[in-house]
């Protein structure tokens, strides 16, 4: 079994997250005592936070890639971002370091091409959103992407940094979200890409009639389906 390496603390909320579903799902499938080798390189988000207000895309890659080559240089066998956001470095990243990078859009876009689903909603930071790093990524399997209105994207970013990193899941930011969800299914989507790792632990399936798509739940599956068996890894 591989070594997973993983760069988390944007936020912590979700990397215990992914710390959980990791350990669990290689025990189901694995059974007995037997549970992943992992090394978290978990950074101090309030780095990344400032260079984001700087709009200093070049440090923030510099901070992924520090903790990147600490996971590497600890012995990890290969390594997963804990963000979705952090995916805008991923291209310079993976020239950069020698070991794989499971790219967290190609486990969402796998998932969405088993519902046979064309158009989804997507919901994340104010980067996730605006940016191409991701629309471009599901864009390759052939999946339109949607976003929501100028305001709403800004209610999403300020939520998920003033509440969601700080582990506040509140009843009437959730309620405004599925609000603006169901804005982009009147547009067309089929489903919803909750595209920050944040979001899944505010908005369940059970709260939304139509697909969700939890990004952190497939992102961290996939991790421990290559780390027993590489070849799981297919989009």
């Amino acid at each position: 079994m591989k070594t997973i390496g993983l760069v988390g603390g944007t936020g912590w909320v979700s990397s215990q997250e992914y710390y959980k579903i990791i350990n669990e799902t290689v025990n189901q499938k694995l059974g007995g005592m037997t549970f992943p080798r992992i090394i978290l390189n978990s950074v101090n988000y309030g780095d990344i936070y400032t260079c984001n207000q700087e709009n200093n895309r070049d440090g923030v890659y510099q901070i992924v890639k520090q903790a990147s080559n600490t996971v590497c240089n600890a012995g990890a066998d290969f390594i997963a971002l804990c963000a979705n956001t952090l995916h805008f470095t991923y291209e310079r990243l993976q020239n950069d370091i020698n070991v794989p990078i499971l790219h967290i859009a190609d486990t969402t876009a796998k998932s969405i091409k088993s519902k046979k689903i064309k158009k989804v909603g997507l919901l994340g930071t104010r980067e996730t959103m605006e940016l191409d790093f991701y629309k471009k990524r599901l864009a390759q399997q052939e999946i339109e992407v949607i976003i929501p209105e100028k305001q709403e994207r800004e209610f999403i970013h300020n939520a998920i940094m003033n509440e969601l990193l700080k582990e506040l899941f509140l009843p009437e930011t959730k309620s405004k979200f599925l609000g603006i969800m169901n804005k982009l299914i009147e547009k067309g989507a089929q489903g919803m890409i909750l595209g920050c790792t944040e979001i899944p632990l505010l908005v369940k399936q059970n709260d939304f009639g139509h697909p969700l798509f939890n990004t952190l739940e497939l992102h961290a599956k996939a991790i421990a389906e290559f780390a027993i068996d590489s070849n799981s890894y297919n989009c």
